[in-house]
């Protein structure tokens, strides 16, 4: 088993200017060592090997909750999408990541760490073609936790979805649910 490159990236909880469109342009074409440590060195890397040797390539976004998973991958989907100058370049991490409102819904919920912590995996596959331009892109998730739905540590919550549902029992599209309020349901809202 070949281990490549580790970046340790930490979330500063706010914006940085090291993500836009000059640094992606700096780092493009560059090789691994060559400039500081960057989610874009690790992209360009992943992506000149899969033009060079004709093969599949994977990278790893791993870390605790709130530690900037979803941006990294966000940041990494603009880079091949810019330096690959796909047609569809409008911003194809929008595109890819345009389920996430529901994925987010239905598997994220408050812990005493986060508001709105993933409480599954995420895998995103992006397919290239002949020219190595974005053709495509699936996502697919995978190890929801299930205990979440039946218990609940002190001062966390459900998944989100089961909130939303109940907020809108009222309507009458869900009436034949025959849902309550939330305290009620005893989902411990708070």
């Amino acid at each position: 088993l070949a281990v490549g490159i580790i970046l340790v990236a930490i979330n500063p909880y706010k914006e940085l200017p090291i993500y836009g469109d000059a640094i992606i342009h700096a780092y493009s074409g560059q090789n691994m060592g060559d400039m500081d440590p960057h989610i874009f060195a690790v992209a360009e890397e992943a992506y000149k090997q899969m033009a060079r040797n004709n093969k599949n390539q994977s990278i790893i976004v791993s870390g605790e909750s709130g530690a900037g998973k979803t941006v990294s991958a966000r940041y990494t989907m603009r880079y091949f999408a810019t330096v690959s100058k796909s047609s569809n370049n409008a911003h194809v991490e929008d595109k890819v990541l345009a389920s996430n409102p529901i994925t987010e819904a239905v598997g994220n919920a408050k812990t005493t760490r986060n508001d709105n912590s993933s409480r599954f995996g995420k895998y995103t596959e992006i397919s290239f073609d002949q020219s190595y331009q974005i053709i495509g892109a699936n996502m697919r998730t995978y190890l929801l936790e299930k205990s979440r739905v039946v218990f609940q540590s002190e001062n966390e919550r459900n998944y989100h979805i089961f909130y939303q549902l109940c907020a809108s029992a009222m309507q009458p599209e869900y009436e034949h649910l025959k849902l309550g309020r939330s305290q009620k349901n005893n989902l411990l809202f708070t």
